[in-house]
């Protein structure tokens, strides 16, 4: 108690804690400073230790009066004063070691003394504090485990329709497989077809730049012939204007002209055929372009389609990361859990040690008091021998008494031999008697000492 771990309080701040929050009604409005200082009443600190039994441990005052002893007792009233006090006494050994006292005696119910009531009362209320903590602390573990499940059972709910919705949107219906089946063999063909009708596409989009390149090709040599037949001419009118030349060379040269001139309109007329023949093409190729972009549009419309089922996709796989962000979450969840079991186990485990030293404490204490009542029982079965002496010795005094009067009766000659006799026998039996009266109040004291021990 010198190196004691809590604080001494004041005589008010106790008088005010117990009024609070162990005692209620009278008993809290009757409860003064006068209690326990300068001299503790012992039945008001009996009470308030009854108290807080029974706010600790559910133990009502009334439990403390009951006999812990068999039916047929000869003399109950001597356990009447005595249960109640031995009661508490025990209950307060096994809980005050909590408290960091480890002195209580009996002394401190019987006549309690001021600053060991005091120390004891504070020691009390600093574990009740304590008592208090725990419990908000605990009440908060508890909500916020409470809470952690009640996520923990949302987070399952959600992952369960997800993977609902993820099994409706990956799996087709019956009725519709026929008709997927279907899309999905046009759908072959039609890229088939689109690859194909690309390629000629293709190849036509070559021809016709081939003709293209041809067609610019031979209108640049008709422009070139346009210009050379220009000069031409202008060098003829020029030549016609400084030379006068022979009939004949004239006539020559204008058949030589003429020959160039028909050349001339064969090429253009086999530029002309030419040039229908790529018009023809041109269109060819229009009409061509006009299916392609049918086709185009077609494969726009499976591209949407083909989009929206990739969008489909893509909820698929963000619901499938939900899904698993969902899972790594309850996977924390279900690690704290398992810590909390953890801590909870260790509290469990240190708590059933506690329990352990308690009753093995509880067990000495047990021992100690069966010693105690065996001692009494010893003096008790004393008690009981004496009393069956002074039953035998009356019993003698009754015999005597019978011998005497007999002897009276047919002793009337020798009167004053018997008077002499029983004199003397009067004179022993009281010296008996007397003896008898002495053992019987040393008996008595005896017990009375042994009653205000107890």
């Amino acid at each position: 108690m010198n190196e004691n771990t809590f604080p001494v309080y004041k005589v008010d701040t106790i008088v005010q804690f117990y009024r609070t929050e162990v005692l209620s009604g009278q008993e809290a409005k009757h409860f003064t400073k006068n209690d326990i200082t300068p001299a503790p009443k012992p039945e008001s600190i009996q009470r308030l230790y009854m108290r807080v039994l029974q706010l600790l441990f559910r133990f009502r005052p009334e439990c403390h009066y009951t006999v812990p002893l068999c039916e047929n007792i000869q003399y109950p009233m001597l356990y009447e004063w005595v249960t109640p006090i031995m009661s508490v006494y025990m209950r307060m050994c096994q809980f005050l070691p909590l408290c960091h006292v480890y002195d209580f005696s009996l002394n401190d119910l019987l006549n309690p003394k001021s600053k060991r009531t005091i120390t004891i009362l504070s020691a009390i209320q600093n574990f009740l504090h304590f008592r208090k903590q725990r419990l908000e602390v605990t009440s908060a573990h508890q909500q916020s485990f409470r809470s952690d499940m009640d996520r923990l059972q949302a987070y399952t709910r959600e992952i369960k329709e997800a993977e609902r919705k993820i099994e409706k949107l990956t799996t087709i219906p019956p009725e519709q497989q026929a008709e997927a089946k279907e899309l999905a063999a046009v759908l072959a063909e039609l890229t088939a077809n689109t690859q194909h009708e690309y390629q000629d596409a293709n190849a036509i989009n070559e021809k016709v730049a081939q003709c293209k390149t041809e067609v610019a090709e031979m209108s640049q040599k008709l422009t070139q012939r346009k210009v050379d037949v220009a000069t031409l001419k202008d060098e003829i009118a020029k030549l016609k204007s400084q030379i006068v030349e022979s009939p004949e060379e004239l006539k020559n040269e204008m058949e030589k002209m003429k020959e160039n001139v028909k050349s001339i309109r064969m090429s253009k007329e086999l530029a002309d055929e030419r040039l229908v023949e790529l018009q023809m093409l041109v269109q060819c190729a229009s009409q061509v372009e006009s299916e392609i972009q049918v086709l185009l549009k077609q494969l726009q419309d499976l591209q949407s389609s083909m989009c929206k089922t990739n969008q489909q996709k893509e909820e698929v796989q963000s619901l499938a990361a939900m899904n698993e962000t969902l899972q790594k979450e309850l996977k924390s969840l279900s690690s704290e859990e398992a810590q909390m079991k953890r801590a909870l186990a260790m509290k469990l485990d240190k708590e059933s040690k506690q329990q352990i030293r308690r009753q093995k404490k509880k067990e000495v204490k047990d021992q100690q008091v069966k010693n105690i009542y065996g001692q009494y029982d010893k003096i008790h079965q004393k008690r009981e021998e004496f009393v069956k002496m002074i039953e035998e010795s009356n019993r003698e005094t009754k015999q005597f008494k019978e011998k005497m009067q007999k002897l009276r009766e047919k002793c009337n000659q020798q009167t004053q031999k018997a008077q002499e006799f029983y004199d003397r026998l009067l004179t022993t039996l009281e010296q008996y008697n007397n003896r008898i009266e002495s053992i019987v109040v040393e008996t008595n004291a005896d017990t009375l000492k042994m009653k205000s021990h107890f």
